[in-house]
Protein backbone atom coordinates (compact mmCIF):
# COMPACT_ATOMS: atom_id res chain seq x y z
CA UNK A 1 0.00 0.00 0.00
CA UNK A 2 1.54 3.34 -1.00
CA UNK A 3 2.10 5.84 1.76
CA UNK A 4 -0.01 8.98 1.49
CA UNK A 5 1.53 11.87 3.37
CA UNK A 6 -0.25 12.98 6.51
CA UNK A 7 1.55 16.26 6.99
CA UNK A 8 5.13 17.18 6.17
CA UNK A 9 8.37 16.58 7.98
CA UNK A 10 9.71 19.77 9.58
CA UNK A 11 12.67 21.06 7.62
CA UNK A 12 12.50 18.21 5.09
CA UNK A 13 12.31 18.37 1.31
CA UNK A 14 10.28 16.08 -0.94
CA UNK A 15 13.19 13.72 -1.62
CA UNK A 16 14.03 13.34 2.06
CA UNK A 17 10.34 12.77 2.87
CA UNK A 18 10.05 10.03 0.24
CA UNK A 19 13.07 8.14 1.58
CA UNK A 20 11.86 8.59 5.18
CA UNK A 21 8.39 7.26 4.36
CA UNK A 22 9.76 4.27 2.48
CA UNK A 23 12.17 3.23 5.22
CA UNK A 24 9.65 3.99 7.96
CA UNK A 25 7.05 1.78 6.34
CA UNK A 26 9.61 -1.00 5.75
CA UNK A 27 10.63 -0.99 9.41
CA UNK A 28 7.13 -0.75 10.90
CA UNK A 29 5.82 -3.46 8.56
CA UNK A 30 8.65 -5.83 9.51
CA UNK A 31 10.24 -5.90 6.07
CA UNK A 32 13.33 -4.47 7.75
CA UNK A 33 13.36 -6.63 10.86
CA UNK A 34 14.74 -5.90 14.30
CA UNK A 35 18.53 -6.20 14.28
CA UNK A 36 18.91 -5.42 10.58
CA UNK A 37 21.95 -3.22 10.00
CA UNK A 38 21.80 -0.37 7.48
CA UNK A 39 24.53 1.93 6.21
CA UNK A 40 24.51 5.44 4.81
CA UNK A 41 26.30 4.14 1.72
CA UNK A 42 23.59 1.54 1.20
CA UNK A 43 20.81 4.10 1.54
CA UNK A 44 22.55 6.45 -0.89
CA UNK A 45 22.87 3.66 -3.45
CA UNK A 46 19.35 2.27 -2.98
CA UNK A 47 17.55 5.60 -3.29
CA UNK A 48 20.02 7.60 -5.37
CA UNK A 49 20.23 10.39 -2.79
CA UNK A 50 23.00 12.50 -1.34
CA UNK A 51 24.75 11.62 1.89
CA UNK A 52 23.08 14.63 3.49
CA UNK A 53 19.61 13.25 2.71
CA UNK A 54 20.60 9.76 3.91
CA UNK A 55 22.04 11.14 7.16
CA UNK A 56 19.01 13.36 7.86
CA UNK A 57 16.65 10.44 7.23
CA UNK A 58 18.53 8.28 9.71
CA UNK A 59 18.54 11.12 12.23
CA UNK A 60 14.73 11.37 12.10
CA UNK A 61 14.28 7.59 12.32
CA UNK A 62 16.64 7.51 15.30
CA UNK A 63 14.66 10.28 17.03
CA UNK A 64 11.56 8.07 16.65
CA UNK A 65 13.33 5.08 18.20
CA UNK A 66 13.18 3.00 15.01
CA UNK A 67 16.95 2.77 14.59
CA UNK A 68 20.09 3.47 16.57
CA UNK A 69 23.46 4.44 15.17
CA UNK A 70 26.77 3.30 16.65
CA UNK A 71 30.29 3.71 15.44
CA UNK A 72 31.77 0.53 13.94
CA UNK A 73 28.34 -1.14 14.16
CA UNK A 74 26.18 0.84 11.78
CA UNK A 75 22.52 1.79 11.86
CA UNK A 76 20.54 -0.97 13.57
CA UNK A 77 16.76 -1.45 13.43
CA UNK A 78 15.35 -1.40 16.96
CA UNK A 79 12.62 -3.53 18.59
CA UNK A 80 9.08 -2.16 18.87
CA UNK A 81 9.62 -1.54 22.58
CA UNK A 82 11.96 1.33 21.62
CA UNK A 83 9.58 3.05 19.18
CA UNK A 84 8.00 6.44 19.92
CA UNK A 85 4.53 5.03 19.37
CA UNK A 86 2.72 8.37 19.74
CA UNK A 87 4.59 9.96 16.84
CA UNK A 88 1.91 10.72 14.17
CA UNK A 89 4.24 9.68 11.35
CA UNK A 90 4.91 6.32 12.94
CA UNK A 91 1.19 5.82 13.54
CA UNK A 92 0.46 6.53 9.89
CA UNK A 93 3.11 4.08 8.68
CA UNK A 94 1.57 1.37 10.86
CA UNK A 95 -1.92 2.22 9.62
CA UNK A 96 -0.68 2.03 6.03
CA UNK A 97 1.03 -1.33 6.59
CA UNK A 98 0.05 -4.94 7.20
CA UNK A 99 -0.45 -4.41 10.94
CA UNK A 100 -3.21 -1.85 10.43
CA UNK A 101 -5.84 -3.75 12.40
CA UNK A 102 -3.74 -4.02 15.56
CA UNK A 103 -2.83 -0.34 15.34
CA UNK A 104 -6.47 0.69 14.89
CA UNK A 105 -7.50 -1.41 17.87
CA UNK A 106 -4.77 0.06 20.09
CA UNK A 107 -5.58 3.62 19.07
CA UNK A 108 -9.31 3.11 19.59
CA UNK A 109 -8.67 1.73 23.07
CA UNK A 110 -6.53 4.79 23.82
CA UNK A 111 -9.34 7.09 22.71
CA UNK A 112 -11.85 5.20 24.88
CA UNK A 113 -9.56 5.65 27.88
CA UNK A 114 -8.82 9.35 27.35
CA UNK A 115 -11.50 11.22 25.43
CA UNK A 116 -14.46 10.76 27.83
CA UNK A 117 -12.39 12.17 30.69
CA UNK A 118 -11.12 14.95 28.40
CA UNK A 119 -14.74 15.86 27.59
CA UNK A 120 -15.57 16.08 31.30
CA UNK A 121 -12.51 18.27 31.87
CA UNK A 122 -13.64 20.52 29.02
CA UNK A 123 -17.07 20.90 30.66
CA UNK A 124 -15.31 22.14 33.79
CA UNK A 125 -12.63 24.33 32.26
CA UNK A 126 -13.42 25.40 28.70
CA UNK A 127 -13.69 29.14 28.10
CA UNK A 128 -16.88 30.72 26.77
CA UNK A 129 -15.21 31.08 23.38
CA UNK A 130 -14.22 27.41 23.33
CA UNK A 131 -17.76 26.35 24.27
CA UNK A 132 -19.22 28.43 21.45
CA UNK A 133 -16.64 27.05 19.04
CA UNK A 134 -17.48 23.48 20.00
CA UNK A 135 -21.21 24.05 19.43
CA UNK A 136 -20.49 25.67 16.07
CA UNK A 137 -18.29 22.76 14.98
CA UNK A 138 -20.95 20.20 15.92
CA UNK A 139 -23.64 22.12 14.03
CA UNK A 140 -21.50 22.44 10.90
CA UNK A 141 -20.49 18.78 11.14
CA UNK A 142 -24.14 17.76 10.99
CA UNK A 143 -24.78 19.89 7.94
CA UNK A 144 -21.73 18.66 6.05
CA UNK A 145 -22.12 15.06 7.19
CA UNK A 146 -25.74 14.83 6.05
CA UNK A 147 -24.73 16.41 2.73
CA UNK A 148 -22.03 13.78 2.23
CA UNK A 149 -19.22 16.36 2.04
CA UNK A 150 -16.72 13.98 3.58
CA UNK A 151 -13.50 15.98 3.11
CA UNK A 152 -14.88 19.11 4.76
CA UNK A 153 -16.56 17.00 7.47
CA UNK A 154 -13.24 15.34 8.29
CA UNK A 155 -11.51 18.67 8.87
CA UNK A 156 -14.25 19.75 11.27
CA UNK A 157 -14.13 16.38 13.05
CA UNK A 158 -10.37 16.77 13.57
CA UNK A 159 -10.90 20.30 14.90
CA UNK A 160 -13.71 19.14 17.21
CA UNK A 161 -11.67 16.45 18.91
CA UNK A 162 -8.55 18.63 19.10
CA UNK A 163 -10.54 21.37 20.83
CA UNK A 164 -11.94 18.93 23.37
CA UNK A 165 -8.47 17.66 24.20
CA UNK A 166 -7.05 21.18 24.48
CA UNK A 167 -9.84 23.00 26.32
CA UNK A 168 -9.82 20.90 29.48
CA UNK A 169 -6.53 22.37 30.66
CA UNK A 170 -4.70 19.02 30.84
CA UNK A 171 -1.51 19.33 28.81
CA UNK A 172 -1.10 15.55 28.59
CA UNK A 173 -4.50 15.26 26.90
CA UNK A 174 -3.72 18.21 24.63
CA UNK A 175 -0.51 16.50 23.49
CA UNK A 176 -2.61 13.67 22.05
CA UNK A 177 -4.42 15.86 19.53
CA UNK A 178 -1.98 14.89 16.76
CA UNK A 179 -2.52 11.21 17.54
CA UNK A 180 -6.30 11.51 17.33
CA UNK A 181 -6.03 13.57 14.15
CA UNK A 182 -3.97 10.94 12.35
CA UNK A 183 -6.44 8.24 13.44
CA UNK A 184 -9.38 10.21 12.03
CA UNK A 185 -7.55 10.98 8.79
CA UNK A 186 -6.22 7.44 8.55
CA UNK A 187 -9.63 5.80 8.82
CA UNK A 188 -10.88 8.04 6.03
CA UNK A 189 -7.84 7.59 3.77
CA UNK A 190 -7.95 3.82 4.21
CA UNK A 191 -11.63 3.62 3.27
CA UNK A 192 -12.79 2.62 6.74
CA UNK A 193 -15.40 5.36 7.04
CA UNK A 194 -18.92 5.31 5.52
CA UNK A 195 -19.73 7.80 2.76
CA UNK A 196 -21.89 9.65 5.27
CA UNK A 197 -21.48 9.62 9.07
CA UNK A 198 -24.07 7.48 10.82
CA UNK A 199 -26.84 9.63 12.37
CA UNK A 200 -26.02 8.49 15.91
CA UNK A 201 -22.46 9.80 15.56
CA UNK A 202 -23.76 13.22 14.53
CA UNK A 203 -26.19 13.18 17.45
CA UNK A 204 -23.45 12.30 19.91
CA UNK A 205 -21.11 15.04 18.71
CA UNK A 206 -23.92 17.51 19.38
CA UNK A 207 -24.64 15.95 22.77
CA UNK A 208 -21.00 16.32 23.78
CA UNK A 209 -20.92 19.93 22.62
CA UNK A 210 -24.14 20.82 24.45
CA UNK A 211 -22.96 19.16 27.66
CA UNK A 212 -19.65 21.01 27.56
CA UNK A 213 -21.40 24.30 26.76
CA UNK A 214 -23.81 23.87 29.68
CA UNK A 215 -21.02 22.81 32.09
CA UNK A 216 -22.31 19.27 32.71
CA UNK A 217 -19.16 17.14 33.02
CA UNK A 218 -21.00 13.87 33.73
CA UNK A 219 -23.18 14.27 30.65
CA UNK A 220 -20.17 15.23 28.54
CA UNK A 221 -18.26 12.15 29.68
CA UNK A 222 -21.19 9.81 29.04
CA UNK A 223 -21.85 11.22 25.57
CA UNK A 224 -18.20 11.00 24.59
CA UNK A 225 -17.99 7.46 25.94
CA UNK A 226 -20.93 6.52 23.73
CA UNK A 227 -19.28 8.23 20.76
CA UNK A 228 -15.96 6.40 21.06
CA UNK A 229 -17.87 3.15 21.69
CA UNK A 230 -19.49 3.69 18.29
CA UNK A 231 -15.98 4.03 16.85
CA UNK A 232 -14.95 0.81 18.60
CA UNK A 233 -17.92 -1.06 17.15
CA UNK A 234 -17.04 0.20 13.68
CA UNK A 235 -13.44 -1.00 14.04
CA UNK A 236 -14.18 -4.48 15.45
CA UNK A 237 -15.42 -6.02 12.15
CA UNK A 238 -12.18 -4.90 10.51
CA UNK A 239 -10.11 -6.51 13.23
CA UNK A 240 -12.07 -9.74 13.24
CA UNK A 241 -12.76 -11.76 16.40
CA UNK A 242 -10.50 -11.26 19.38
CA UNK A 243 -8.04 -14.07 20.11
CA UNK A 244 -9.04 -16.52 22.82
CA UNK A 245 -6.86 -16.22 25.93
Amino acid sequence: MPVQRQGGVPGGNALHTSVLDTLGLQITSGDLAEGRVLTLDGIQEQFGVSRTVARETMRVLESMGLVTSRRRVGITVQPQSSWQVYDPRLIWWRLAGPHRDAQLRALTELRIAVEPVAAARAAWNASARERDRLLDLATRMRRLGEAGESAAFLELDVAFHALLLESGGNEMFAALRGVVAVVLRGRTSLGLMPEKPVPSALDLHEEVARAVASRHPEAAELAMRALVAEVRDAVVPVNGPRPVR
